[in-house]
């Protein structure tokens, strides 16, 4: 297996998800170079602890990924990948592969709810792998309804296999999210909060984790970074901030808070008493809708009186922590390497998504003379359709 990533998130994933293979397997990882590539200390923390680990993977460019593929000729290439790039990896920087691997392709972190758009870019792929039984079901129905695409495939997220708990500590950690709030108000609020906590703990360490230092690209962009608005703000209390590995945060964690990350699940995992932040709303547009029912939706105010608890044992069995026996994605990977199988069919031909196919491929660096040859090869393949018709 080729494994390909463009970004912190998805290279702790991939990471991640290379030790789910049966002995034997042999695997490569490496990071496709966009304006989102992880530095290299992104990069060590995200393979760290993982099958993945040693020397760090390389970032190569779209023609070097292409020629390694041919080279190494892989039976299986994970595109772990934002949507847009996952797209134009697999349906020109990679197309024409002989004999073609079986491409396979995921989401991260939490999926609810499902969205079309995830579906529509990873429509070409032969497997699309998500994380929970509520998952499967909801892109079940998108795929019932859109087409395309291949099989879905059920994994626990990677970082959430049975392993020894939290170690008990002093150090309560509020996971940062690019996306939500975006709002600068809203930020400072939360910050506000975490130093109102430290004000009245000083037995606690209260760490804002950052998933990029400043200056550092990151999945998505992040237009008020916590670490400068602490600045801006005239740093009105005690707060540290760290990046790195957030297990090596949470072994010495208290609590956890957040408004919506997917490290929520991993501190569930460790035992680590936690808060989900509702003040700004329960929606999918703060993804966060996937917690309700959780136990776990609090306030700041509760945050800055240090108000942890435990997730709903009925929610975590619906979500993200089913038993290990109901994950299928290895074997449904097994059967599509065995073959014979159709390959998916990409629903984002259509002239309608070209403006975000262009796009898709400045971000990774496609050369001119491949798509020159991508265009002849779809021209051809259009002449031959009419013909047909």
């Amino acid at each position: 297996m080729l494994a390909v990533a463009d970004s912190d998130s998805y290279l702790k994933w991939a990471a991640c998800l290379l030790g789910d293979l049966p002995e034997g397997c042999v695997t490569e990882l490496v990071v496709v170079r966009t304006p989102i590539a992880p530095s290299p200390e992104q990069i060590a923390a995200a393979v760290s602890g993982t099958r993945a680990e040693g020397p760090p993977p390389p970032v190569l460019s779209a023609r070097s990924v292409r020629r390694l593929a041919e080279r190494t000729r892989p039976d299986v290439i994970l595109v772990a990948c934002t949507g847009p790039v996952v797209d134009v990896l697999v349906a020109e920087v990679l197309d024409g592969l002989r004999p073609r691997p079986v491409f396979v392709s995921g989401l991260p972190g939490i999926s609810v709810p499902a969205t079309e758009k995830a579906w529509l870019f990873r429509s070409g792929c032969d497997l699309f792998v998500v994380h929970s039984e509520r998952e499967v079901a909801e892109f079940a129905g998108i795929a019932a309804r859109l087409g395309g695409g291949g099989e879905l495939g059920l994994a626990r997220l990677p970082f959430l296999r049975p392993e020894a708990g939290a170690g008990g500590g002093n150090r309560v950690v509020f996971a940062t999210q690019a996306k939500v709030p975006r709002e600068r108000e809203r930020r400072e609020r939360i910050l506000l909060s975490l130093a109102e906590l430290a004000g009245r703990r000083p037995d606690l360490d209260v760490v804002v984790k950052l998933r990029a230092l400043e200056g550092e690209r990151q999945t998505h962009n992040e237009r008020h970074h916590y670490q400068r608005l602490w600045r801006e703000m005239g740093e009105p209390g005690r707060l540290t901030f760290a990046a790195g590995s957030m297990r090596e945060q949470l072994e010495r964690a208290a609590g956890f808070v957040t408004v919506s990350s997917t490290a929520a699940l991993e501190a569930i995992a460790m035992g680590v008493p936690s808060l989900v932040l509702r003040d700004f709303g329960v929606s999918a547009e703060m993804i966060n809708l996937v917690f309700e029912g959780s136990d776990l939706l609090g306030t700041l105010e509760e945050l800055a009186r240090g108000d942890f608890r435990t997730a709903s044992a009925a929610w975590c069995a619906a979500n993200y922590f089913h038993p290990a026996g109901r994950d299928d994605w290895t074997g449904l990977l097994a059967g599509l390497v065995a073959g014979p199988r159709v390959p998916a069919r990409s629903l984002l031909d259509g002239p309608e998504h070209a403006a975000a196919r262009r796009r898709a491929r400045l971000r990774v660096e496609v050369p001119p003379k491949m798509l020159r040859a991508g265009y002849r090869a779809k021209r051809r393949m259009r002449r031959y359709l009419n013909a047909l018709t």
